[in-house]
């Protein structure tokens, strides 16, 4: 429980497990504020630590929810990818700065987000993107070490997935399975890195019933919403989380 037990630090992870359980709820990208959150008030590595165990009881939630509902194209390309990325993350970790990566991140889905939400302005039909699968397999590398870094794998993904307008229930459920493959590719890592001490697992263990409600009640609204309502709310998301991430890494 010491990692709990001041009530701001308690809060502060409340409020981040919180975002992920919107993000695996569907709302993809905004979980990529998570770890920057906690930071706040725990190291980082111990920050990163204590989320994926949760991002992991969070993906059983969220691929049950959405199993009936994803594209295996999608996943086949950006899943290889992917996992290059994972392995550079834990390669070059130490000498990556953390700050000035999410602050590029941020730029990129800020200009991203405003970009799709000005073609795509009073309901405006944009063809669907048909850019190869080869281009998916390099988005798939930066969503890989982005994630392996700061759990910040989102808006990579959505750089290259939204484009090609798949239906949102397939979009979501898309981004559970290859992001459940991704979270179970990074605990090797973690593990090597001597990451789960017993006193990080007990403050998981502590956060799973409001990790599992959180995505549960996401899931149960985004299955309700509108497929064009679901695309301008992602947009709205990567616009605000790419100005959040540019301050967070500007000021840091």
């Amino acid at each position: 429980m010491s990692l709990l037990a001041d009530p701001l630090t308690l809060i502060v992870v409340a409020a981040a497990v919180i975002l992920l359980g919107l993000a695996k709820g569907g709302l993809s990208g905004v979980g990529a504020l998570a770890t920057p959150l906690v930071a706040l008030v725990l190291p980082p590595t111990i920050a990163a630590a204590l989320l994926l165990p949760i991002l992991i009881v969070q993906d059983v939630v969220s691929v049950w929810s959405f199993r009936k509902t994803w594209d295996g194209w999608v996943i086949a390309w950006m899943l290889p990818g992917a996992a290059v990325g994972i392995a550079a993350g834990y390669l070059y970790a130490e000498r990556v700065d953390e700050a000035k990566l999410m602050a590029a991140l941020g730029a990129i889905t800020l200009a991203f987000g405003l970009y799709r939400l000005w073609v795509e302005r009073g309901g405006r039909v944009v063809a669907a993107s048909t850019s190869p699968g080869w281009v998916g397999s390099l988005f798939g590398v930066a969503t890989g070490f982005t994630s392996q870094i700061a759990h910040a794998g989102g808006p990579p993904f959505q750089m290259w997935v939204t484009p090609r307008r798949l239906p949102h229930l397939v979009f979501v459920g898309t981004s559970s399975i290859l992001f459940a493959a991704i979270n179970w590719m990074k605990v090797p890592a973690y593990i090597a890195l001597g990451a789960f001490p017993h006193e990080v697992l007990v403050a998981a263990l502590l956060l799973m019933p409001l990790a599992i409600g959180s995505t549960l009640l996401t899931v149960r609204w985004l299955k309700r919403i509108d497929g064009a309502r679901f695309y301008v709310i992602i947009y709205l998301l990567m616009v605000l989380l790419g100005a959040k991430l540019v301050w967070d890494g500007l000021a840091g």
